[in-house]
């Protein structure tokens, strides 16, 4: 039996409130450790094999290294990170019963807003906790479960042992999945029943506003047989001094015949690491489609993956990466065909400017006996500079002599031709660029609600005011 009766660490108020407006109440203490995973799992009344869990995932991150392809993480001191957080919210099913304080951020993020107009429900995460969440009775009535991942492992413990960090992302897939294993807090928990097809999207949102903070939410989600859902998680954090960590993970079981569509928007601060993980499995005849946007933060490392582990199954990856001064955008896609008949087709964008730098780091693996799979990359870079770096590093392994792969990759510049041409036409210099690259970017932004569509232009278009001209 895993004894968790360690008292509760009281929080220094007065310095979070001066340096922001989290206004916590309790806290880990700083740095990593068994005590602090042992704080978390008791302040969630976890079950025991969950803490079992927790510690083994502790032991595994301190066994494993960075692999040497990655880029460094050598600035990150992970002793000086706060693992867990409360700013003392409840999780609310309406937004009046959400702090004042807290509420005001989404609103601000127009999180409330869109739920009425383009949502079948949403979520909101503060820290490590949910404060808001609530699915439309339409989608209730139809059996769809979407939860807060805590309260799903109390209401459906079976299901989530069952697939948590076990099929799909196994707590030692890397070193920073296993840290994920051992300190992970809030996320959401989606199961959608046998052909229910979810006509409007979900959405989860996630807000790092404390400094020195790490997120760790997880999301898992399971579309059964002929089910279909599109579900969109946003994260934000504002900027500070000293660095923030964020390394969420994502799990996604597609079902026969099941389709669903992950879109995200992350734009973390410039002080944030995020070192984030999303894989999926995809039965027979399933699709998985991911749809990205990947801006702010200091350092991103990314690769959602895709197991094709059905005939018939089919991934789609399409990514936006924008690096400016001081940013490394370290991204790129993984898809494995495991079955015959797969199919994968990747499409990437990347913008660099002020001496940013893109990678995008591909890899493709077809085993023996994936009869006519086929898997197609292209990936387009938009340089501003000649200080900016765009990479581009393919892998691909194929053990099948019946299938077929391509790869293309282009770097470009932002043409004088173009620019004279708008110019010509009245147009200024900075709005000119920014129209280049909304063309550059369209086929990835026209995936999205509209919504979304013009949250990613403008948060793009933020970016590069001041940086060109």
């Amino acid at each position: 039996m895993l004894k968790q009766n360690l008292k509760p660490i009281k929080v220094n108020r007065a310095r979070y409130d001066k340096k922001n407006r989290a206004n916590l109440v309790y806290q880990t203490p700083v740095g990593l450790s068994a005590r602090t995973v042992r704080n978390i799992s008791r302040r969630k009344q976890e079950p025991d094999w969950l803490l079992a869990k927790r510690l083994q995932a502790l032991k595994i991150f301190k066994k494993l290294k960075m692999p040497k392809w990655a880029p460094s993480t050598a600035a990150l001191n992970l002793n000086k990170i706060t693992y867990y957080a409360e700013a003392g919210q409840k999780e609310a099913t309406k937004w009046e019963d959400v702090p004042k304080e807290i509420r005001g951020t989404f609103e601000r993020l127009g999180i409330p807003e869109a739920e009425r107009v383009a949502l079948a429900g949403a979520g909101a995460q503060y820290e490590s906790l949910m404060a808001y969440h609530k699915l439309k009775e339409e989608w209730e009535k139809q059996g769809v479960i979407f939860e807060n991942f805590d309260t799903a492992v109390k209401k459906h413990p079976e299901m989530v042992r069952e697939y948590f960090m076990n099929k799909c992302l196994p707590v030692g897939y890397h070193k920073y999945a296993a840290l994920h294993g051992a300190v992970f807090s809030g996320g959401t928990f989606i199961y959608v029943p046998k052909n229910v097809k979810v006509g409007l999207p979900l959405q989860a949102y996630f807000r790092m506003n404390a400094e020195g903070l790490g997120q760790f939410e997880h999301t898992l989600i399971i579309v059964d047989e002929g089910a279909e859902l599109h579900y969109i998680e946003g994260c934000s954090a504002p900027r500070y001094d000293t660095a923030s960590l964020h390394v969420g993970c994502v799990e996604i079981f597609v079902k026969k015949g099941a389709r669903m569509r992950y879109s995200s928007i992350e734009n973390w601060s410039k002080n944030t690491y995020n070192l984030n993980t999303k894989r999926a499995v995809v039965e027979s005849d399933g699709v998985m489609e991911w749809v990205s946007g990947n801006l702010g933060s200091g350092l991103t490392m990314l690769y959602p993956c895709s197991a094709l582990v059905g005939e018939g199954a089919k991934t789609d990856f399409l990514s936006i990466a924008f690096a400016g001064k001081g940013q490394n955008q370290d991204t790129g896609t993984k898809s494995l065909h495991l079955a015959s008949n797969t199919s994968s087709t990747v499409v990437s964008k990347s913008i660099a400017l002020a001496g940013g730098v893109t990678t995008y780091r591909g890899q493709v693996k077809i085993i023996k006996g994936a009869k006519k799979s086929a898997s197609k990359a292209m990936c387009d870079s938009l340089l501003f500079d000649r200080t900016s770096v765009a990479n581009t590093y393919p892998s691909i392994d194929v053990e099948e002599p019946h299938a077929d792969v391509a790869h293309e990759a282009s770097v470009g510049r932002v043409g004088e031709e173009q620019l004279f041409y708008l110019r010509s036409r009245g147009i200024k210099e900075e709005q000119a660029t920014q129209m280049i690259v909304s063309g550059f970017i369209e086929p990835i932004v026209k995936k999205l609600p509209f919504e979304y569509a013009i949250e990613l232009n403008r948060l793009i278009e933020l970016e590069m005011e001041g940086s060109v001209g």
